[in-house]
């Protein structure tokens, strides 16, 4: 649905959506647990708070009885009750607020003076309050709520149930009264379930307060990843195109660098194979005009010269001896057979040789005998079996090529040597002939791009190559390639 819009809206909008449903559940866990946990951590009991409160409250009262007593050794009990209602009233309202009720009540179960709020007379018997100076407690009655309505409902219900509670005021280890405590049996907590709208209205604004926000975080930290798979986007597009050299720059080291690192590895692969296609097509392309080349010089050329030489030797035949013409015949059949012999020698340089399919030494053998029974020249091969790459192999047939139509063409060989071995993990040719020979340092360009061509060859892989030559003595060609094994 979202798709057309694109991964940064896509991350912004997702942003929004999973801080909406955080708020959310924090705000309804909120709600939920919040209450609960006040509710069970200040509740004390039905009857336990009121005993606690006035419990408290006889202890201090008996304090001050006492110190009353000490400076007013005259006064009654009912007297000195009265004298301590008196004061404790005065400061009850700001020393004891947390309480309902609290009043001060003589034995015979009457308050001795009005109760702290005002809820109960001076000379009244509040709920519970009997004649008698025990500690009690127990409820006031059902769903009462004195001093008037309540401002807090808790759970909906109209009002809190009240418990009351009685404790003796001591003096001497005798008691002349008792304290009276009204309170709540359950806690006063400020929460109903009609501010449950409070909740949802604060998790509406925050949620609101928050889609900006977060749209405005995931636009801005999505910038910089989209214009990287956008510059990625753009490289392989131009790949696409056409433009194998194209790249990426490494902008990290996640996992978009990660990507485009193999992008660029994808891309230099391409290239080298395109390369690689390109090469092997231009070498197929050769392979096949020299085919076609060597076919046309043999159908055509070959055939003519093989004509003339018919043709010379036929006329050098008729003519007398002596005859000046006889000699230029004898002149041009000779001529002629030379042309030949090179033509021949051409026509085998040309000639492809299945390396693939035979295998280097097969290939060499038959390249050999091509010589022997197409030029006559005696060629003695001692091919040992090695194992080498490709390349090598292709290196080590061009060379011996080289060198043999060299030795036919240029250095009138009648026999030629052709050794292949491995040696010390290189692998050694050798071929030797016994031809006019030259002088390496004077051969100029009729030798020297042969020989230049062998040697760039032979470099490529490492190797080295020799070439010892004297005039009127033969030629030797060793190259020494690494990489060779019997």
């Amino acid at each position: 649905m979202f798709s057309r819009y694109g991964l940064r809206f896509r991350m912004a909008l997702s942003y929004v959506l999973i801080s909406a449903v955080a708020v959310l559940l924090v705000e309804a866990i909120v709600a939920v647990v919040v209450p609960m946990a006040v509710t069970s951590n200040v509740n004390l009991g039905p009857s336990a708070r009121a005993e606690m409160l006035a419990k408290g409250m006889a202890a201090g009262l008996g304090l001050v009885a006492a110190d009353v007593a000490a400076q007013r050794g005259d006064l009654s009990d009912q007297a000195l009750l009265a004298e301590v209602a008196r004061r404790w009233s005065g400061q009850a309202g700001s020393l004891l607020s947390g309480t309902d009720v609290r009043a001060v009540a003589g034995p015979d179960g009457r308050l001795v003076s009005a109760s702290v709020p005002p809820a109960y007379p001076a000379g009244s018997t509040p709920p519970g309050l009997t004649a008698g100076t025990s500690a009690r407690s127990g409820p006031v009655g059902p769903w009462v709520s004195p001093g008037g309505p309540r401002k807090i409902d808790v759970v909906g219900r109209p009002a809190i149930p009240l418990q009351w509670a009685t404790s003796p005021i001591l003096v001497g280890g005798d008691a002349i009264g008792v304290v009276y405590v009204q309170d709540s049996s359950l806690p006063i907590v400020h929460f109903n379930w009609s501010s449950g709208g409070g909740w949802l209205t604060s998790a509406a604004l925050a949620t609101l307060l928050l889609i900006p926000l977060c749209a405005g975080f995931g636009l801005l930290s999505m910038r910089r990843l989209i214009s990287r798979i956008r510059r990625l986007a753009a490289g392989a597009a131009a790949m696409a195109g056409g433009d194998l050299r194209s790249r990426v720059p490494v902008s990290g080291g996640d996992e978009v660098g990660q990507l485009e690192e193999g992008f660029n590895l994808m891309g230099e692969r391409v290239e080298a194979a395109s390369r690689a296609e390109r090469d092997a097509a231009g070498a197929e392309a050769r392979l096949v005009e020299r085919t076609r080349i060597a076919r046309e010089l043999h159908d055509s050329i070959s055939q003519d010269l093989f004509s003339l030489s018919l043709l010379a030797g036929n006329l050098r035949r008729t003519l007398p001896d002596g005859s000046r013409h006889r000699e230029q015949a004898e002149t041009m059949e000779q001529t002629i057979d030379h042309t030949m012999r090179e033509m021949r020698t051409m026509l085998l340089e040309l000639r492809p040789v299945a390396l693939a399919e035979m295998g280097l030494a097969p290939a060499l053998r038959e390249l050999c005998q091509a010589y022997e029974v197409r030029l006559g020249i005696a060629v003695h091969a001692e091919l040992g079996a090695v194992e080498l790459d490709p390349a090598t192999e292709h290196t080590v047939l061009r060379v011996v090529q080289e060198s043999l139509s060299n030795a036919a063409r240029h250095g009138g060989a009648q026999a030629i040597e052709v050794v292949l071995a491995a040696v010390n993990g290189t692998v050694e040719v050798l071929v030797r002939d016994d031809g006019r020979g030259f002088d390496p340092e004077q051969a100029g360009d009729r030798h020297g791009m042969g020989l230049g061509l062998m040697r760039e060859r032979v470099t490529e892989l490492g190797g080295t190559i020799e070439v010892t030559s004297r005039p009127d003595n033969g030629t030797t060609v060793r190259a020494r390639i690494p990489g060779g094994t019997s």
